[in-house]
């Protein structure tokens, strides 16, 4: 009998997003196939400390989005890069575990979704589902990310990027020139409407920014698109899938994170979006493109605005996106007639046939 695959699920870590990470491990851990896979769960504490959990997710206050936190009551465990690959030591006997066959790292935001453990993978040798170094990288940095599609000839906001102390007389002018109000105001590298803030009037500048470098040292300022808020999921390698399209209802047309995973009547999510039929084709298509231009793999949200004019526009793009109960990923790929734990076979397959594809590159110059 073929052994299962063992597949490392990272799930904390130390961005802002941690309780949503804890949220989306819960429900890709309950919609695994266990048949085919063996889940090692291993939780990352806010300092970046990594546990295994033996048969469950070590949670406290479990049953409340606001008040989620890791277990640090497991054994503490490293992944060492060496000649092994997906070596698990268990730090407080030195003795190594059953090695892992694939990381599911379900870190949304910095030090998970931004390369940091994509980094580690590639050093300890072993498949990682989703984008690698580069590809997350850049999509998580909304500054170098929208500069790229830019270049590529896909529509963005327009935006101007500052650093601490950078604000000044001349740069509010140009705001004002050729934006107006309001503008979003966002730290460059995180994700899910943390630290954002929409701007009304040149009075509420300074703070929006002061909060925003709370979470990052660049801060990005972006022109309001007025549109529908359009996503779509996209899946593949070489070459990528986009689902059915869905679209975001809220009430004062900001979707903010405690609208995205605490409060679940906090935004209405429409799926499938109502679109004509070449509309649905070219948010679709556009969604490949954006998926393309940032080196993506495997899987990412594709976030956009359309106007009543008819145009696209990426906000962003998400490369590890939101696995909870309410997010709109899976629920895209459901509706397109992919199963939960279909999808999540597809990724982890993915990520095999990607290390394998790249495991048979030269390493020598000769």
């Amino acid at each position: 009998m073929q052994r299962k695959i063992r597949v490392a699920i990272l799930f904390g870590g130390r961005s802002a997003e941690h309780e949503v990470s804890l949220q989306s491990a819960r429900n890709v851990i309950d919609a695994i196939d266990q048949e085919k896979y063996e889940p090692v769960l291993i939780g990352i504490d806010r300092n970046g400390a990594w546990f295994l959990n033996e048969k469950s997710i070590s949670l406290l206050n479990s049953d409340d989005p606001r008040l989620i936190t890791l277990n640090r009551s497991n054994s503490p465990v490293s992944l060492l890069p060496g000649d092994q690959a997906g070596v698990l030591i268990n730090l407080q006997g030195s003795s190594p575990l059953p090695a892992i066959d694939v990381i599911f790292p379900l870190l949304h935001g910095p030090y998970g979704e931004d390369g940091s453990v994509q980094g580690l993978a590639k050093l300890a040798n072993v498949p990682c589902v989703g984008s690698d170094i580069l590809g997350s990288a850049i999509a998580m940095d909304k500054d170098v990310s929208k500069r790229l599609l830019r270049d590529a000839g896909i529509a963005v906001a327009h935006h101007i990027c500052i650093r601490r102390n950078e604000m000044c007389e001349e740069l509010r002018q140009q705001i004002e020139q050729s934006f107006g109000y309001p503008v979003y105001v966002k730290p460059a590298n995180m994700g899910s409407s943390v630290g954002v803030v929409k701007v009304s009037d040149p009075s509420g500048l300074d703070g929006a920014i002061d909060s925003a470098l709370q979470y990052d040292t660049k801060v990005v300022l972006e022109e309001n698109i007025v549109g529908r808020e359009i996503e779509c999921s996209v899946l593949g390698n070489d070459e990528p899938l986009a689902s059915s399209v869905g679209e975001i209802g809220t009430d004062d047309g900001f979707y903010s994170y405690e609208k995205k995973y605490i409060d679940a009547d906090g935004a209405k999510l429409i799926i499938p979006a109502s679109l004509e039929p070449d509309t649905l084709h070219r948010v679709q298509q556009a969604a490949i493109a954006a998926f393309k231009v940032l080196e993506s793999r495997g899987m990412a949200r594709v976030d956009m605005f359309l106007t009543p004019g008819g145009e696209i526009f990426i906000n962003e793009i998400n490369t590890i996106p939101g696995f909870t109960a309410i997010s709109m990923y899976p629920k895209l790929w459901l509706e397109s007639g992919l199963s939960y734990t279909g999808l999540i076979d597809r990724l982890i397959q993915l990520a095999l046939e990607e290390h394998e594809q790249k495991s048979r590159l030269k390493t020598t110059g000769y």
